[in-house]
């Protein structure tokens, strides 16, 4: 019996390939899937029967594939990002025809977006590059969705992720049109950087309470499984609680104390990085986590570090502090919510900067709705930013919104007690520190990048500004040092 025409079909049956065809078979669209290694496609469909006799039909021939699709044909692809998306455009698209649609929902680099969104035009193709954040389970259930590129393309999906994104109550589906060529690649890039930046201020917090505090995992499961609800409520909080909760399925003890302490990172964090340096825009919270990544590296190093800096009376952790547990906890849940405002603030400008350099006009405040369902970084507080947008659509920094400058005042003693309280234990806290740093510069009114600058003139004649009088002045800061010696 011939297979009915499918109304989407899917390319690349990876975990997230298999989940979100899954999804998009269950919200009732016939979906087409294939994959180089076939074996992946006969158990896509095999689980597609195990989960309900879902209308999703799996081919073996690219050819077939693109032929089940109903026209206008649309195909995601979550292929690994580079040569593996241009090698699976060119099988596909030798079999699709003018006015079909290629979607990339792989974590691509926003240029090779564009790149390819050029190159299918002139196969008079239309193209995407659509985020897609929640990981496996988020793929299944409601991932947010980030789609850039073709207006045009967005509207033959539009049905479809309006239902297959993650839907929360009071704001809708987690998905908006991004906006033109790679943004929706860019934002799911800086939302990654977020969730780097996220990820190292809890893994500091957890040190500080475990390192100084001297919690167990039990009071630790307990400390997060509170904070979960209340401001710091949000997905990556949640998971933490969890972690400390697993026992050990193989020894004694508890999982987390056996997990090597190194940390992987697929490059979505490095490019956030390089993009902050290309468009001059601090993002100190997300490079102190990349850091510590790189560090974290460092293991075999580390290790000889310690011997030699112990032999030297240097010890690991200062411990004779006489700490109060209660105000501890206290404390570093107000340094943990306050440094993350710092770490959500970077990304935002770095997406603003971007917009303004393209021309992409993104709205800030419909990002932070898209993202308080479905994704890694989700959170009670992206509410907040969202009005802080909504509020003021021109706001130069988070910080300055009335409401975040109001919480971040009320917790900046805690939040620095916190950092102090490390230092002096011989404890890194590079997230938490690098926030603090970037707030309390600026917040600063004057800065001592006068000296800066004026020493940029002496040895390079780079000219300066005053404050007193207007235009571009030079000093020969040699020839008058050496007369005052005289």
């Amino acid at each position: 019996m011939a297979q009915p025409t499918t109304r989407i079909g899917l390319a690349g049956l990876a975990v997230m390939g298999q989940n979100l065809a899954l999804n998009i078979a269950e919200k009732g669209f016939p979906i087409s899937v294939y994959n180089r290694t076939t074996s992946k496609v006969d158990e896509t469909v095999e689980r597609a029967k195990a989960e309900g006799n879902l209308p999703v039909y799996g081919y073996h021939d690219p050819e077939a594939f693109v032929h089940s699709i109903q026209k206008p044909r649309v195909i995601i692809m979550l292929v690994k990002a580079g040569a593996p998306v241009d090698q699976t455009i060119k099988t596909l698209s030798a079999f699709m025809e003018k006015g079909d649609c290629i979607i990339d929902g792989g974590n691509e680099w926003y240029e090779n977006t564009e790149r390819r969104e050029k190159q299918v035009a002139e196969l008079g193709l239309l193209y995407l590059g659509m985020g897609v954040s929640g990981g496996e389970e988020g793929a299944r259930n409601g991932p947010s969705l980030m789609p850039g590129g073709s207006f045009e393309a967005f509207k033959y999906i539009e049905d479809i992720v309006l239902k297959v994104a993650a839907q929360v109550p009071d704001s809708g589906p987690c998905v908006t049109y991004i906006g033109k060529g790679g943004s929706g690649n860019f934002v799911k890039m800086i939302h990654n950087g977020i969730e780097y930046g996220d990820m190292q201020l809890i893994a500091e917090a957890y040190d500080v309470l475990k390192s100084v505090g001297k919690l167990s995992n039990e009071e630790l499961q307990s400390v997060f499984s509170e904070w979960n609800k209340g401001e710091l409520l949000s997905f990556l909080i949640e998971i933490t609680a969890d972690i400390f909760g697993i026992k050990d399925d193989k020894g004694d003890g508890y999982l987390v104390d056996k997990v090597l302490d190194k940390t992987g990172m697929k490059g979505t964090g490095k490019w956030t990085v390089q993009q902050a340096a290309e468009l001059s825009v601090a993002a100190p919270t997300i490079e102190a986590s990349l850091d510590a990544r790189f560090l974290s590296g460092l293991k075999e190093e580390r290790v000889e570090a310690a011997k030699v800096f112990k032999s030297g009376g240097f010890g690991d952790i200062v411990t004779d502090q006489l700490v109060d547990k209660q105000k501890l906890i206290d404390d570093v849940r107000k340094a943990l919510y306050a440094a993350k405002i710092c770490s959500y603030a970077q990304g935002m400008n770095l997406i603003r900067a971007k917009s303004i350099e393209k021309g992409w006009d993104l709205k800030l405040g419909e990002l932070a709705r898209i993202w308080k369902g479905g994704c890694i970084i989700r959170a009670i507080f992206l509410d907040r930013i969202k009005q802080a947008y909504d509020r003021n659509p021109d706001l130069a920094n988070l910080l300055v919104d009335p409401e975040f400058a109001k919480e971040i005042i009320d917790r900046q003693s805690a939040w620095r007690r916190v950092v102090c309280l490390a230092i002096n234990s011989g404890i890194s806290t590079p997230g938490m520190s690098a926030s603090l740093a970037y707030f309390d510069t600026y917040r600063r009114e004057r800065l001592p990048a006068n000296l800066v600058q004026a020493q940029r003139d002496y040895f390079g004649a780079h000219t300066y500004e005053r404050v007193d009088i207007d235009g571009s002045y030079h000093t020969e800061w040699f020839k008058l040092a050496r007369q005052s010696r005289i």
